[in-house]
């Protein structure tokens, strides 16, 4: 039976990976992009990363973070900004066996990185064998196997929610998150009535959406609280 009181300290490494970047046209545009999204990345969650988040291959980025709270929040927003360009995410959760370097993600190893790079090589794998995929992205906890298939799953009907999202309600989720969830701010930004804002987050589904994450960040949120070491 799983739990949530660790024998280890636990970091949480994330790798993305952009999906068939070779078929990208502008492909310096599309990392231009990335390294400016991840940037901000750096900057906004500043106290929570152990090792910045930066790209380490031509379609692969990662990061290290000390605190799992905002893991959901940071890989939405690395989705968001960069839509329409494919990414997928290896989360993973566990202890760092060598030293860290902040400014330098690469180098640094461990469970933590060995899972989020499983997880990363399994939805690459699922793709290649033509395997319907519901989800992008995916946890793997060190010693929390039922865990990691709760939250996997939430991720994959969470997938299921966003891709049916349309143009416009995509647009209006956007700018309401980034209006720090006011539909009064999201309407005048776009130039529409409340109520245009309300009945698009209301049928899209983003309520279930955004609330389905808060539990992940709840949960993830308290390996901190209750690591023994």
């Amino acid at each position: 039976m799983d739990t949530l009181f660790l024998d280890y300290k636990p970091f949480f490494a994330i790798i993305g990976d952009i999906i068939d970047s070779k078929k990208i046209q502008d492909r310096l545009k599309v990392q231009h992009d990335m390294t400016t999204v991840l940037n901000l990345i750096n900057e906004k969650y500043s106290q929570s990363i152990s090792s910045k988040f930066m790209i380490t291959l031509g379609d692969e980025f990662q990061g290290l973070l000390n605190r799992g709270e905002y893991i959901a929040e940071i890989v939405d927003t690395i989705e968001r900004e960069m839509h329409p360009i494919g990414l997928r995410f290896g989360v993973g959760v566990g202890s760092i066996t060598t030293k860290i370097n902040y400014d330098m993600p690469v180098g640094a190893d461990g469970p933590a990185y060995y899972n989020a790079r499983k997880m990363i090589e399994h939805l690459k794998n699922s793709r290649n064998k033509k395997k319907e995929i519901k989800t992008n992205i995916g946890i793997e906890i060190e010693n929390g196997f039922y865990l990691s298939e709760l939250i996997n799953s939430i991720f994959s009907i969470n997938t299921i929610i966003k891709s049916r999202w349309t143009p416009r309600q995509r647009e209006i989720i956007n700018t309401y998150i980034k209006c720090d969830e006011v539909q009064g701010s999201t309407a005048a930004s776009l130039g529409i009535n409340q109520s245009n804002v309300q009945k698009a987050l209301k049928i899209s589904g983003f309520y279930e959406y955004h609330r389905a994450y808060k539990s992940i960040t709840k949960v993830l949120s308290a390996f901190e609280e209750n690591c023994n070491v």
